[in-house]
């Protein structure tokens, strides 16, 4: 497989100034599972911590739609080929609620992606509608469209629209909603309900007829795209300048976590927690994958089949267990952790960092992760006291936005 060794410049803020670093990656492979044709239709601010600065870009991406932005966060990107209003976003929140999308109708988005989780599921991994298990986490939805990619390790899927097309039609390496080869259904479904042919042709006005399968993909991602969290405590604190808002505790684990004796802010920097991010004024492909020492199961780094990170897409074997770092807002609820849901609480993803990896002691997996050749170099372990760990633990818990986990406007409409 041709691959194409590329750079990337991640540059995160601590305080005024810019710490810079290059993370060095392969890009290639093709997506498995999808039908190519379907693709195509297509105060004073606070001085004793580190914040990271965000800077909201002029403009609105040229769509002319307020995202109602929280301080300090900039505007999403959004495609030429898809400009947002309120109609479509309102039909990409029936349809994202919708479990018509699914063949046996029993499942929809939202069944993997739960608003009071974050839209996470709460499962270590997914279940699909045909009840097949899926290898990895249902990951949150948190700010969705700041994310550079939009799967755990998938350098390829770049956009909203791309990604919803995976789990209604994509049959490898599982079956989710089941759609594949059964379009005509899904359209005819649609196309049969009393409120979707409105809904559509309010929202693509000037199409003949509106109800596509680009057009289904499209509106799931402009809802997708509204799906912004920026009003936790640390925000507060943060952006609004209110120094109340974290407690004593939160402030030191505040900077615990922006501190290199922990490195945390390395690959969960910015104003998103993560160094994988994208946004209109982004200059730099900011696609970032690292591997944290989870697994090592021969000795030389292999980790688990079906979960081998970007190697599975790029071919290259340097990038054996590197994934995505998902954003940390709302990480508090999103439980259990890691792409494979393998830790299950926060103290767990401690220990593993303390310990610069993990060690599997029985089980499938057996390996001392903190021996894997890939691993990342900031996962070099560190030592905790028992308050230091609880600051960072309060601190961690202090980014949860309970306006977005119970924000109406991302509600499933077909709810009692």
């Amino acid at each position: 497989m041709t691959s194409v060794r590329v750079c990337r410049a991640v540059a995160l803020f601590v305080g005024a100034a810019p710490l810079v670093f290059c993370g060095c990656g392969d890009d290639g492979g093709t997506d498995a599972g999808v039908d190519a044709s379907v693709m195509t239709d297509t105060g004073t601010p606070p001085t004793d911590s580190a914040v990271p600065d965000a800077t909201p870009d002029a403009g609105d991406a040229g769509t002319g739609y307020d995202f109602h932005l929280p301080p300090g966060f900039p505007t999403p990107r959004v495609p030429e080929s898809n400009p947002m209003n309120e109609e479509k976003v309102e039909l990409g929140r029936f349809l994202f609620y919708e479990t018509r999308l699914s063949f046996n109708e029993t499942q929809s988005c939202g069944s993997c992606h739960e608003q009071a989780l974050a839209f996470a599921d709460g499962r270590a991994t997914a279940v699909g509608s045909t009840m097949e298990v899926h290898p990895r986490n249902s990951m949150g939805l948190t700010n969705v469209a700041y994310q550079a990619t939009l799967t755990w390790a998938n350098d390829l899927v770049r956009t909203l629209e791309t990604q919803a097309l995976l789990p209604i039609f994509g049959e490898s390496p599982i079956v989710e909603l089941g759609m594949s080869g059964k379009e005509d259904i899904l359209l005819e479904r649609l196309t049969m309900d009393s409120d979707y042919p409105r809904m559509f042709t309010a929202a693509f006005p000037g199409q003949d007829s509106p109800i596509t399968v680009g057009n289904v993909t499209k509106a799931i991602a402009a809802f997708q795209r509204t799906l912004i969290s920026g009003r936790s405590p640390y925000d507060r604190y943060a952006y609004d300048r209110d120094m109340d808002a974290l407690t004593e505790s939160e402030k030191r684990g505040l900077e615990l976590f922006f501190g290199e004796r922990l490195e945390c802010f390395h690959c969960h920097g910015g104003f998103n927690f993560s160094a994988s991010v994208d946004h209109a004024g982004t200059v730099f492909d900011e696609a970032a994958f690292f591997n944290t020492g989870l697994y090592n199961i021969d000795g030389r780094g292999a980790y688990p089949p079906q979960n081998t990170g970007l190697a599975e897409i790029s071919g290259n074997p340097d990038d054996m267990g590197r994934f995505k770092p998902p954003t940390l807002r709302n990480i508090a609820v999103t439980a259990p952790y890691m792409h494979d849901g393998s830790i299950s609480t926060l103290d767990e993803v401690l220990d593993h960092y303390a310990r610069g990896g993990r060690n599997v002691t029985e089980g499938p997996w057996v390996g001392d992760g903190s021996e894997n050749p890939y691993k990342e170099i900031f996962v070099s372990g560190f030592t905790l006291t028992a308050q230091e760990r609880a600051d960072l633990i309060a601190f961690l818990h202090a980014l949860t936005d309970d306006e977005f986990l119970t924000n109406p406007a991302f509600s499933d409409p077909f709810a009692p």
